[in-house]
């Protein structure tokens, strides 16, 4: 029974704080929480819960504030999470629904999570070694001249030209776009570049076979080289930077180091970590976090894609946030985009 009033002070302490940004004192609790138990109650749940760490007193004011083991807790023992309401859904599926390409797909996440989060949103790009062939097409733009254009699950389309020695007609075209597809299609990158380059080797692994004809030679090399083409998978976007302009009273502490974060690719996949593992959102708080000078932000992620998680998107942002609401729509929006992708 203690425990759990105990939890409940923890919690309304948290929201209180997250919306005023002032420490919070018993008086200001017992008027705004129906905890029903006496401010006395309250400041002796508010000390234990201070000598166990969860909440500290900055200066001499006589309210609490919570600590990264205190926001953990509340975070741990929330029952669900907060769900989006219908007009919510509504709006993310409007945003989302009328991207054009990967590219606007990605660009319109990043907005749409710095919005809905008022915080800074950082979207991973698709990886392609995760990816998967969804279909190669073969078009002729001359008898010599191939457009090739590979589609992958990740909504990423990757297009190349290949100039022929010699005419190629349609018989021989349809047969080639045939074989390419029946080789690759399903398969993910690294497989489908072998099952590929099969095509055109022997048995015994030598280059080219006598059966391989100069066209499929030069579609087989260059489909395998743009599936070797790692451009993409270490590219991030980021979006919401003017959001922390609402923690000014924290630069130094806060908003300094992440600044500075948010221009590092490297730094940026990192906060992003194991989140694109499983469909779960990942919250790590404070020291929690692979970043010693980033101590005192969270990172809100998880992982998105049509099948296994292909890369990750979240959010970044002092300690004090609103978690339920952030991992709402960090939620939300990896499954929107998920859906996107799968029907794109």
């Amino acid at each position: 029974m203690q425990e759990d009033r105990r939890l409940a002070v923890l919690r309304a302490i948290v929201e209180d704080y997250v919306a005023t940004e002032e420490p919070v004192g018993s008086k200001a609790l017992v008027e705004r929480h129906h905890l029903n138990v006496s401010p006395a109650t309250i400041r002796n749940d508010m000390a234990a819960l201070e000598d166990e760490g969860y909440l500290h007193q900055p200066h001499t004011s006589a309210g609490r504030v919570p600590t990264d083991k205190g926001y953990r807790l509340f975070v741990d023992r929330l029952s669900t999470v907060k769900p989006t309401t219908s007009a919510e859904r509504r709006a993310i599926a409007s945003f989302l629904e009328g991207a054009v390409d990967l590219d606007d797909v990605v660009h319109r996440s990043v907005r749409l999570l710095a919005q809905l989060t008022r915080q800074v949103a950082v979207v991973q790009y698709p990886t392609l070694s995760r990816s998967t062939v969804r279909h190669i097409e073969v078009v002729a733009l001359t008898p010599s001249r191939l457009l090739l254009v590979l589609i992958l699950s990740s909504g990423r389309v990757e297009q190349r030209l290949v100039e022929l020695d010699a005419d190629i007609d349609d018989d021989e075209l349809a047969g080639l776009r045939s074989r390419i597809n029946l080789a690759a299609t399903g398969e993910v990158i690294a497989d489908a570049a072998s099952a590929l380059q099969a095509l055109v080797r022997q048995e015994d692994g030598t280059p080219p076979s006598s059966s391989a004809s100069p066209a499929t030679v030069a579609v087989v090399d260059t489909l395998v080289e743009a599936m070797s083409d790692h451009r993409s998978d270490e590219r991030v976007v980021v979006g919401g930077t003017a959001n922390l302009a609402r923690f000014g009273d924290s630069f130094e502490t806060s908003v300094r180091p992440l600044l500075e974060a948010l221009e590092e690719q490297v730094v940026l996949l990192k906060l992003l970590g194991e989140a694109t593992s499983g469909g779960a959102v990942t919250v790590r708080i404070g020291a929690e976090g692979p970043i010693q000078e980033l101590a005192s932000t969270s990172v809100v992620a998880t992982g998105y894609g049509p099948d296994d998680a292909l890369a990750a998107l979240g959010i970044v942002g002092p300690t004090r946030m609103d978690y339920p609401g952030t991992m709402a729509a960090v939620r939300a929006v990896a499954r929107y985009v998920s859906r996107i992708l799968d029907e794109s």
